[in-house]
Protein backbone atom coordinates (compact mmCIF):
# COMPACT_ATOMS: atom_id res chain seq x y z
CA UNK A 1 0.00 0.00 0.00
CA UNK A 2 3.03 2.84 -0.23
CA UNK A 3 1.69 4.42 -3.21
CA UNK A 4 -1.81 4.59 -1.67
CA UNK A 5 -1.90 8.02 -1.04
CA UNK A 6 -0.08 9.29 -4.13
CA UNK A 7 -2.24 11.87 -5.73
CA UNK A 8 -5.27 10.65 -3.60
CA UNK A 9 -7.81 13.21 -3.36
CA UNK A 10 -8.58 13.30 0.31
CA UNK A 11 -10.95 16.14 2.48
CA UNK A 12 -9.48 16.36 5.80
CA UNK A 13 -12.32 18.17 8.04
CA UNK A 14 -10.73 20.16 11.08
CA UNK A 15 -7.48 19.80 9.56
CA UNK A 16 -6.42 22.76 11.88
CA UNK A 17 -6.73 21.76 15.02
CA UNK A 18 -4.00 19.35 16.59
CA UNK A 19 -5.05 15.95 15.26
CA UNK A 20 -6.12 17.13 11.91
CA UNK A 21 -2.69 19.30 11.00
CA UNK A 22 -0.22 16.45 12.05
CA UNK A 23 -2.40 13.95 9.54
CA UNK A 24 -2.68 16.79 7.56
CA UNK A 25 1.31 17.03 6.79
CA UNK A 26 1.69 12.98 7.06
CA UNK A 27 -0.63 13.03 3.68
CA UNK A 28 1.21 15.88 1.98
CA UNK A 29 4.50 14.27 2.91
CA UNK A 30 2.72 11.30 1.45
CA UNK A 31 1.46 12.14 -1.88
CA UNK A 32 -1.72 13.02 -1.45
CA UNK A 33 -3.89 16.11 -2.58
CA UNK A 34 -5.94 17.70 0.58
CA UNK A 35 -8.37 20.43 1.09
CA UNK A 36 -8.76 21.09 4.21
CA UNK A 37 -12.64 22.72 6.00
CA UNK A 38 -11.88 24.10 9.03
CA UNK A 39 -14.20 27.11 10.85
CA UNK A 40 -10.96 29.03 11.89
CA UNK A 41 -7.75 28.86 9.00
CA UNK A 42 -4.45 30.70 9.59
CA UNK A 43 -4.23 30.62 13.18
CA UNK A 44 -1.93 32.73 14.87
CA UNK A 45 -0.34 29.60 16.76
CA UNK A 46 -0.32 26.26 14.16
CA UNK A 47 1.86 23.32 13.42
CA UNK A 48 1.98 24.45 9.67
CA UNK A 49 4.72 26.96 8.20
CA UNK A 50 3.84 29.03 5.13
CA UNK A 51 5.13 26.69 2.62
CA UNK A 52 3.07 23.80 4.45
CA UNK A 53 0.36 25.92 4.16
CA UNK A 54 0.86 26.64 0.55
CA UNK A 55 1.15 22.41 0.07
CA UNK A 56 -2.85 22.14 0.45
CA UNK A 57 -5.88 23.77 -0.21
CA UNK A 58 -7.55 25.33 2.77
CA UNK A 59 -11.45 25.75 2.80
CA UNK A 60 -12.60 28.12 6.32
CA UNK A 61 -16.01 26.91 7.30
CA UNK A 62 -17.81 24.88 9.25
CA UNK A 63 -19.04 20.63 8.87
CA UNK A 64 -22.78 21.71 9.67
CA UNK A 65 -23.06 23.41 6.26
CA UNK A 66 -24.52 21.08 4.46
CA UNK A 67 -24.17 22.79 1.40
CA UNK A 68 -20.70 23.82 1.41
CA UNK A 69 -19.54 20.10 2.45
CA UNK A 70 -21.26 18.70 -0.39
CA UNK A 71 -19.93 21.35 -2.61
CA UNK A 72 -16.24 20.60 -1.50
CA UNK A 73 -16.48 16.70 -2.18
CA UNK A 74 -18.26 17.48 -5.54
CA UNK A 75 -15.85 19.63 -6.94
CA UNK A 76 -12.59 18.46 -6.06
CA UNK A 77 -13.98 14.78 -6.66
CA UNK A 78 -12.71 13.34 -3.24
CA UNK A 79 -11.50 10.01 -2.57
CA UNK A 80 -11.17 9.49 0.78
CA UNK A 81 -12.74 11.61 3.78
CA UNK A 82 -10.73 11.97 7.17
CA UNK A 83 -13.51 13.32 9.50
CA UNK A 84 -12.18 15.08 12.23
CA UNK A 85 -14.16 18.44 12.65
CA UNK A 86 -15.60 18.69 15.68
CA UNK A 87 -16.05 20.50 18.89
CA UNK A 88 -13.43 18.76 20.81
CA UNK A 89 -13.25 20.08 24.38
CA UNK A 90 -15.60 18.86 27.00
CA UNK A 91 -15.50 22.47 29.31
CA UNK A 92 -17.18 24.21 25.97
CA UNK A 93 -19.61 21.43 25.21
CA UNK A 94 -21.01 21.56 28.85
CA UNK A 95 -21.60 25.51 28.40
CA UNK A 96 -22.85 25.38 24.92
CA UNK A 97 -24.50 22.34 24.40
CA UNK A 98 -26.17 23.10 21.12
CA UNK A 99 -22.93 24.46 18.97
CA UNK A 100 -21.72 21.01 19.81
CA UNK A 101 -24.46 18.89 18.69
CA UNK A 102 -24.56 21.18 15.66
CA UNK A 103 -20.76 20.47 15.16
CA UNK A 104 -20.44 16.59 15.92
CA UNK A 105 -23.61 15.77 15.17
CA UNK A 106 -25.20 17.64 12.12
CA UNK A 107 -21.60 17.73 10.86
CA UNK A 108 -21.18 14.07 10.67
CA UNK A 109 -24.65 13.59 8.99
CA UNK A 110 -23.65 16.03 6.85
CA UNK A 111 -20.68 14.49 6.01
CA UNK A 112 -22.22 11.02 5.46
CA UNK A 113 -24.98 12.19 3.20
CA UNK A 114 -22.55 14.32 0.90
CA UNK A 115 -20.41 11.14 0.97
CA UNK A 116 -23.37 9.18 -0.17
CA UNK A 117 -24.36 11.30 -2.80
CA UNK A 118 -20.85 11.50 -4.00
CA UNK A 119 -19.39 9.33 -7.42
CA UNK A 120 -15.61 9.66 -6.13
CA UNK A 121 -15.56 9.07 -2.40
CA UNK A 122 -13.87 5.27 -1.67
CA UNK A 123 -13.25 5.36 2.05
CA UNK A 124 -14.54 7.41 4.91
CA UNK A 125 -13.06 7.49 8.54
CA UNK A 126 -15.02 9.12 11.24
CA UNK A 127 -12.74 10.23 13.81
CA UNK A 128 -14.75 9.07 17.25
CA UNK A 129 -13.69 9.10 20.61
CA UNK A 130 -13.57 6.71 24.16
CA UNK A 131 -15.85 9.35 25.16
CA UNK A 132 -18.59 7.87 22.99
CA UNK A 133 -19.19 4.57 25.41
CA UNK A 134 -20.14 6.16 28.44
CA UNK A 135 -19.28 5.44 31.93
CA UNK A 136 -18.90 1.15 32.47
CA UNK A 137 -17.78 -0.97 35.56
CA UNK A 138 -16.03 -3.30 33.13
CA UNK A 139 -12.53 -2.21 31.68
CA UNK A 140 -11.26 -1.69 29.38
CA UNK A 141 -13.76 -0.80 27.37
CA UNK A 142 -13.93 -3.32 23.86
CA UNK A 143 -15.87 -2.42 20.24
CA UNK A 144 -18.91 -3.94 21.05
CA UNK A 145 -19.47 -1.94 24.43
CA UNK A 146 -22.95 -0.35 24.30
CA UNK A 147 -22.54 3.40 23.36
CA UNK A 148 -24.48 5.41 26.78
CA UNK A 149 -22.71 8.60 27.29
CA UNK A 150 -24.92 10.43 29.27
CA UNK A 151 -23.37 14.06 29.04
CA UNK A 152 -23.16 17.02 25.77
CA UNK A 153 -19.75 16.21 24.51
CA UNK A 154 -20.24 12.33 25.33
CA UNK A 155 -23.29 12.14 23.42
CA UNK A 156 -22.45 13.94 20.69
CA UNK A 157 -19.80 11.56 19.98
CA UNK A 158 -22.24 8.37 21.32
CA UNK A 159 -24.54 9.89 17.98
CA UNK A 160 -21.37 10.30 15.55
CA UNK A 161 -20.49 6.32 15.56
CA UNK A 162 -24.22 5.54 15.19
CA UNK A 163 -24.76 7.94 12.43
CA UNK A 164 -21.68 6.50 10.72
CA UNK A 165 -23.35 2.91 11.25
CA UNK A 166 -26.62 4.05 9.88
CA UNK A 167 -25.03 5.07 6.55
CA UNK A 168 -23.42 1.69 6.16
CA UNK A 169 -25.53 -0.57 7.42
CA UNK A 170 -28.14 1.46 5.03
CA UNK A 171 -26.75 2.74 2.20
CA UNK A 172 -23.10 0.23 2.45
CA UNK A 173 -21.46 3.51 3.10
CA UNK A 174 -17.98 2.70 3.04
CA UNK A 175 -17.17 4.19 6.44
CA UNK A 176 -15.23 3.19 9.40
CA UNK A 177 -14.70 4.70 12.99
CA UNK A 178 -11.77 5.44 15.76
CA UNK A 179 -11.74 5.92 19.40
CA UNK A 180 -8.98 6.99 20.66
CA UNK A 181 -7.54 7.43 24.62
CA UNK A 182 -6.08 10.84 25.11
CA UNK A 183 -3.77 11.87 22.43
CA UNK A 184 -0.59 13.92 23.00
CA UNK A 185 2.28 15.45 21.50
CA UNK A 186 3.51 18.47 18.94
CA UNK A 187 0.54 20.96 17.90
CA UNK A 188 -1.94 20.95 20.29
CA UNK A 189 -2.56 24.78 21.49
CA UNK A 190 -5.61 24.06 23.23
CA UNK A 191 -4.47 24.85 26.88
CA UNK A 192 -7.41 23.60 28.38
CA UNK A 193 -6.10 20.17 27.77
CA UNK A 194 -3.91 19.19 30.34
CA UNK A 195 -0.52 18.22 28.30
CA UNK A 196 0.00 21.85 26.31
CA UNK A 197 -1.21 23.21 29.72
CA UNK A 198 1.65 21.48 31.34
CA UNK A 199 3.62 22.30 28.55
CA UNK A 200 2.99 25.60 28.98
CA UNK A 201 3.54 25.48 32.66
CA UNK A 202 6.91 24.57 32.26
CA UNK A 203 8.03 27.31 29.99
CA UNK A 204 6.64 30.05 32.32
CA UNK A 205 7.31 28.42 35.53
CA UNK A 206 3.47 28.56 36.51
CA UNK A 207 1.89 26.39 38.54
CA UNK A 208 -0.50 23.62 36.49
CA UNK A 209 -4.02 23.62 37.87
CA UNK A 210 -5.28 19.51 37.64
CA UNK A 211 -9.52 19.63 37.58
CA UNK A 212 -9.65 16.69 38.71
CA UNK A 213 -8.03 14.62 42.08
CA UNK A 214 -5.16 13.41 39.69
CA UNK A 215 -6.10 9.65 39.94
CA UNK A 216 -8.09 9.85 37.07
CA UNK A 217 -7.24 7.16 34.59
CA UNK A 218 -6.43 6.61 31.01
CA UNK A 219 -4.83 5.99 27.70
CA UNK A 220 -1.77 8.46 26.56
CA UNK A 221 -1.15 7.97 22.47
CA UNK A 222 1.90 9.84 20.82
CA UNK A 223 0.04 11.73 17.94
CA UNK A 224 2.29 10.28 15.01
CA UNK A 225 0.76 6.81 16.36
CA UNK A 226 -2.46 8.01 15.83
CA UNK A 227 -2.12 9.47 12.44
CA UNK A 228 -0.59 5.87 11.82
CA UNK A 229 -3.68 4.29 12.75
CA UNK A 230 -6.10 6.73 10.66
CA UNK A 231 -4.23 6.32 7.93
CA UNK A 232 -4.20 2.41 7.89
CA UNK A 233 -7.45 2.26 8.50
CA UNK A 234 -8.69 4.69 5.18
CA UNK A 235 -5.81 2.55 3.37
CA UNK A 236 -7.09 -0.99 4.64
CA UNK A 237 -11.04 -0.01 4.93
CA UNK A 238 -12.42 -0.76 0.92
CA UNK A 239 -10.27 -4.21 0.29
CA UNK A 240 -10.60 -5.39 3.42
CA UNK A 241 -14.56 -4.44 3.38
CA UNK A 242 -14.04 -2.83 7.22
CA UNK A 243 -17.30 -0.50 6.88
CA UNK A 244 -19.51 -0.07 9.50
CA UNK A 245 -16.50 -1.33 11.57
CA UNK A 246 -15.40 1.05 14.83
CA UNK A 247 -11.79 0.54 16.29
CA UNK A 248 -10.03 0.86 19.45
CA UNK A 249 -6.73 2.57 19.17
CA UNK A 250 -4.43 2.44 22.97
CA UNK A 251 -1.72 1.99 23.98
CA UNK A 252 -3.13 -0.70 26.36
CA UNK A 253 -1.10 1.04 29.43
CA UNK A 254 -3.73 3.37 31.44
CA UNK A 255 -1.94 5.48 34.06
CA UNK A 256 -3.20 8.00 36.33
CA UNK A 257 -2.51 12.16 35.64
CA UNK A 258 0.00 12.55 38.35
CA UNK A 259 1.96 9.50 37.17
CA UNK A 260 2.33 11.57 33.77
CA UNK A 261 3.09 14.57 35.26
CA UNK A 262 6.00 12.85 37.56
CA UNK A 263 7.40 11.65 34.11
CA UNK A 264 7.21 14.97 32.38
CA UNK A 265 8.93 16.08 35.77
CA UNK A 266 11.80 13.84 35.33
CA UNK A 267 11.96 13.95 31.38
CA UNK A 268 12.17 17.97 31.68
CA UNK A 269 15.22 18.42 34.08
CA UNK A 270 13.26 21.39 35.41
CA UNK A 271 9.96 21.13 38.41
CA UNK A 272 6.66 21.18 37.39
CA UNK A 273 4.69 22.63 40.09
CA UNK A 274 0.98 21.47 40.27
CA UNK A 275 -2.15 22.08 42.25
CA UNK A 276 -5.32 19.82 42.94
CA UNK A 277 -8.25 21.67 42.19
CA UNK A 278 -10.40 18.38 42.46
CA UNK A 279 -13.53 20.24 40.72
CA UNK A 280 -13.97 18.11 37.97
CA UNK A 281 -17.38 17.98 36.79
CA UNK A 282 -19.35 15.01 34.66
CA UNK A 283 -16.35 13.82 33.61
CA UNK A 284 -15.57 9.97 33.83
CA UNK A 285 -12.73 8.69 36.36
CA UNK A 286 -11.72 5.57 34.83
CA UNK A 287 -11.63 5.11 31.16
CA UNK A 288 -9.55 2.96 29.06
CA UNK A 289 -9.35 0.63 25.72
CA UNK A 290 -8.97 -2.30 24.37
CA UNK A 291 -7.05 -1.83 21.27
CA UNK A 292 -6.43 -6.10 20.31
CA UNK A 293 -9.11 -5.78 17.28
CA UNK A 294 -7.10 -3.13 15.76
CA UNK A 295 -3.65 -4.58 15.96
CA UNK A 296 -5.14 -7.98 14.71
CA UNK A 297 -6.79 -7.00 11.97
CA UNK A 298 -5.06 -3.49 10.91
CA UNK A 299 -1.42 -4.49 11.87
CA UNK A 300 -1.23 -1.06 14.16
CA UNK A 301 0.69 -1.05 16.98
CA UNK A 302 2.25 2.31 18.69
CA UNK A 303 6.25 2.54 18.11
CA UNK A 304 6.59 5.63 20.97
CA UNK A 305 6.92 4.77 24.14
CA UNK A 306 5.28 7.25 26.56
CA UNK A 307 8.83 8.82 27.92
CA UNK A 308 9.23 8.72 24.12
CA UNK A 309 7.09 10.73 23.11
CA UNK A 310 7.29 13.04 26.54
CA UNK A 311 10.24 13.80 25.99
CA UNK A 312 9.54 14.72 21.88
CA UNK A 313 6.85 16.53 23.21
CA UNK A 314 8.89 18.49 25.81
CA UNK A 315 11.40 19.37 23.23
CA UNK A 316 9.24 20.54 21.04
CA UNK A 317 6.84 22.68 22.88
CA UNK A 318 10.01 24.31 24.58
CA UNK A 319 11.77 25.07 21.29
CA UNK A 320 8.24 26.60 19.81
CA UNK A 321 7.90 28.83 22.72
CA UNK A 322 11.39 30.14 22.31
CA UNK A 323 10.63 31.06 19.42
CA UNK A 324 6.83 32.37 19.00
CA UNK A 325 6.50 33.42 22.51
CA UNK A 326 4.15 31.79 25.22
CA UNK A 327 0.08 32.05 24.82
CA UNK A 328 -1.12 33.67 27.96
CA UNK A 329 -4.43 31.38 27.44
Amino acid sequence: MANFWKNKRVLVTGHEGFLGSNLTLRLVKSGAKVVGLDILTKRKHTLFTPAEYRSFKTVKGSVANYALVKKIIDENKIQVVLHLGAEAIVGRSLKDPVDTFKSNITGTWNIMEACRLSKTVQSIVVASSDKAYGSHKVLPYKEDAPLIGNHPYDVSKSCTDLIAYTYYHTYQLPVGVTRCGNIYGPGDFNFSRIMPDAMRCLANGKTLSIRSDGKFTRDYVYVDDIVSAYMLLAEKLPAKKLGGEAFNVSDENPITVLTVLDKINKLAGKKLNYEILNRAKYEIKDQYLASQKVRRVLGWKPTVTLEQGLKKTIDWYLAYFKVHGVPKD
